[in-house]
């Protein structure tokens, strides 16, 4: 076999070439073009981003969440807010990452306290009553649920701020409650982006 290849490198070297070429196409053509089909037949939706629209216009996407303040950078108090994000300036989907700071880290420990304060105060609730999933960040920055809990401590600020009445947003929470994945999965969660649109729409 050795010294059929010394005799013909230059077969063995075309064989490989167009086994290459084949792979190529087939592996590197076909199989994505296939997946991207099935995918748009099955499930265009989630193939194309699972994304949200409003008034005809897309504003987001149920998979990844988004900050509600102003230029400033400040939380805008007629909206729900969503948990921190550590995504580059938050919910940076080219930079997805946590702080990867671990529990007893002080600058964390800093951060959480300060967090909590300032929800606290923007929300007028007493501190202890913060979830922790307001005051910490996801592991990819992008969660774009935050905890009824959550959504129910800020119920208070946001009627107060649109001039609804506490009932009302209330019942908008409660009607964007998620259950847990197939039943078991997860956590009960509010969609905060679902969820401010339609409070604007009420």
């Amino acid at each position: 076999m050795s010294q059929m290849f010394l005799k013909d490198p230059l077969r063995q070297h075309l064989a490989a070439l167009r086994t290459l070429l084949v792979l190529t196409v087939v592996l590197g053509l076909g199989y994505p073009l296939a997946a991207t089909g099935i995918a748009q037949l099955v499930a265009s939706g989630q193939a194309n981003g699972s994304m949200v629209a409003s008034h005809g216009k897309v504003v987001g996407s149920s998979l990844i969440g988004q900050n509600f303040s102003d230029a400033k950078g400040n939380p805008l108090a007629i909206y729900f807010q969503p948990r921190p994000s550590a995504a580059g300036k938050g919910y940076d989907p080219t930079s997805t990452s946590a702080s990867n700071l671990g529990p007893n880290d002080t600058d964390l420990v800093k951060a959480i306290n300060d967090r909590r304060a300032a929800i606290a105060a923007f929300d007028g609730v007493a501190p202890a009553s913060v979830p922790a999933d307001a005051v910490t960040a996801s592991a990819s920055g992008l969660d774009p649920d935050i905890s009824p809990a959550y959504a129910y401590e800020q119920v208070n600020r946001v009627a107060a701020a649109r001039h609804l009445s506490v009932a009302a947003v209330l019942a908008l929470v409660k009607a964007h409650v998620q259950g847990r994945t197939l039943g078991f999965l997860g956590e009960p969660r509010v969609d905060v982006l679902t969820l401010n649109i339609a409070l604007d729409k009420a």
